[in-house]
Formats: C-alpha cells, sequence, structure tokens
C-alpha cells in the first residue's frame, strides 16, 4: 500500500464529490427557511460559509467512513457508485494515514467555519451553529467507530437519517437568521422518512459483504427484498405527509411530489435486483431521486414564494 500523499486524482475519487447534493439541498433548504423567517434575502456571504461547512462535512465523512471501513470494503465484489467506498484503501492508491489526517483536518475547519459564523452572526440561535456542527462529527464517530459503531449493530441508517434530515436543515436556517423556536418542525417530519429510506438503499448493493463482515444494515437483517418495500413505504409516508409538513412551511403541495412518487414506484418495480446486478444501480439511483427531488422542490417552492 502507498504510503505517499497520492495524485489529485485519487484524492477526487476518495472525496466522491457526487455526493455533495446529497448534503448541499437540505443545507440549502433549511437557508431558505431562515431568510424566509428573518423576512429577508438570503445573505450571500453566508450562503457561501454554510456550503464551505457543507463541502468540509461531506469529505470528513467520506474520508473517515473508507478509514474506517477499509476491512469491510477489501470484501466488498459489488461496489457501486452509491457505496462500497470509494476504493482508493483497497487499491492502494492512498494510505489510511492520509485520509485520516485529511478527514480530521476537514473536521477541524467545519468546526472553525461553524464559529467564526455563530460569532458574525447577531441573532440569539447564531451560538448553536457550533453544537450542531459537533454533531454532525459525533454521528459520524458513532456511525463507524468504536465503541458504539452502530452502522454494525443495527442503527447507521438511523444516524443518517438524523444527519441529513434534521441537522443540516437546522443547521442551514439558524446561520440564515432564524429563530430556533419558530422552525417548522413538522415540515422535517414530512421529509424524515425519505431520508431514512434512502439511507437504507444505498446499503442494498452492500449486503454481501456486509454480511460477511457482521455489519447489521437493514439488507443484511431483512434480505434485499424486504428492505426495497421498506424504502417504498418510506416514502409513501413522506407522500402522505407532505400537505402538513409542506403547510407547516406555508407552501402547498406540487409536481415535486409526482416525481418522488414516480421515483418510488420505480424502486419497487425494477426487480430481480441482486448485487451486482444493473437493476440494482437503478433501484439505488431511483430511491435517491425520490428524496433529493422532495428536498429540491421544497426549496424551489421556498425561492419562489
Amino acid at each position: 500500500m502507498s504510503g505517499g500523499p497520492g495524485s489529485l486524482g485519487a484524492w477526487l475519487r476518495a472525496s466522491r464529490l457526487a455526493s455533495q447534493p446529497s448534503i448541499a439541498l437540505p443545507l440549502l433548504l433549511g437557508q431558505l427557511l431562515g431568510a424566509r423567517a428573518a423576512g429577508r434575502p438570503l445573505d450571500l456571504g453566508t450562503l457561501a460559509a454554510v456550503h464551505l461547512f457543507g463541502l468540509l462535512d461531506q469529505l470528513f465523512i467520506v474520508y473517515a467512513n473508507d478509514v474506517a471501513d477499509q476491512e469491510t470494503d477489501r470484501q466488498n465484489r459489488t461496489a457501486t457508485p452509491f457505496s462500497g467506498g470509494s476504493r482508493v484503501l483497497v487499491e492502494g492508491r492512498l494510505s489510511p494515514r492520509a485520509l485520516g489526517a485529511a478527514a480530521i483536518a476537514c473536521a477541524a475547519g467545519l468546526v472553525a467555519v461553524s464559529a467564526a459564523l455563530a460569532a458574525a452572526l447577531p441573532t440569539a440561535s447564531a451560538p448553536l451553529l457550533v453544537p450542531l456542527a459537533v454533531a454532525a462529527l459525533l454521528l459520524l464517530w458513532a456511525y463507524s467507530y468504536p465503541p458504539l459503531r452502530l452502522s454494525y449493530r443495527g442503527g447507521g441508517e438511523l444516524l443518517q437519517m438524523v444527519g441529513v434530515g434534521a441537522v443540516l436543515p437546522l443547521y442551514g436556517y439558524i446561520a440564515q437568521g432564524g429563530a430556533i423556536a419558530r422552525f417548522p418542525f413538522a415540515l422535517l417530519a414530512f421529509l424524515l422518512p425519505s431520508h431514512l429510506g434512502c439511507a437504507i438503499a444505498t446499503a442494498l448493493p452492500d449486503e454481501p459483504s456486509d454480511r460477511e463482515s457482521a455489519k447489521r444494515t437493514l439488507p443484511v437483517r431483512v434480505g434485499g427484498e424486504r428492505a426495497a418495500r421498506r424504502v417504498v413505504v418510506l416514502n409513501g409516508l413522506s407522500l402522505l405527509l407532505a400537505p402538513v409538513g409542506l403547510a407547516a412551511a406555508g407552501l402547498r403541495p406540487g409536481a415535486g411530489l409526482l416525481v418522488a412518487a414516480a421515483a418510488a414506484l420505480v424502486v419497487l418495480l425494477a426487480r430481480p435486483a441482486p448485487p451486482g446486478s444493473r437493476l440494482l444501480l437503478v433501484r439505488v439511483a431511483a430511491a435517491a431521486t425520490a428524496t433529493l427531488s422532495l428536498v429540491a422542490s421544497t426549496a424551489i417552492a421556498l425561492a419562489e414564494g
């Protein structure tokens, strides 16, 4: 295995920037809610700082997960662009030491950005940005690292849901001046089931290696097909909760819900889809589309309103 710093290509591959929308969209949604609550347009400087936080958070997640899961990833023969790690450690393109150091640097950077934002903002809720940043780090620690390592004990999908579906929107909301007491929590309740479904779907391709490694993801515990059906049910629950959740933010259901419904239907119909098959890629992409379309359509409605 290489002990050097690695090439630019290796670092880009390790960074898995295709996963950035799953971080950026919830942050943007929260910021649009915060600006609306504060009665002003988005502050562009804050917008840039929040998305720098999001980039650092995403890089911290993928780097730290690669280090934590490297032995499981070595057994993975069904990795996809959505799962199985970046493979840079498995292929010896970067060293665990280099990737671990980069993860620590990103963690320090996102806390520093949050502290600077909290100091610069005049609102009473602004100091909460630092605890939220720390919470983002602790969720990854609890997900991948001892002593909890909940991704191996059956709680990983729930941690992903909390991080992406709750911590990030709250962070964006507070950064743009929203008062925590006025946050429309019903909107989160509408989106959280779909976020959980997306987290379950991304574990589907790794079922064989996760089973060998005693990693108790939902697909390992109940099987891929049953897990996929639960993804569909969770997205259906989000669609049922949409009118109440959107109303809490002063919005009405729109065409974006139809995109999510169609994508959820694809998850159901794309079968049989064993790990390593093309249909499984379609299934995972459809689950991600369902979730991202709900978040994006809500953000668009807020921007237009």
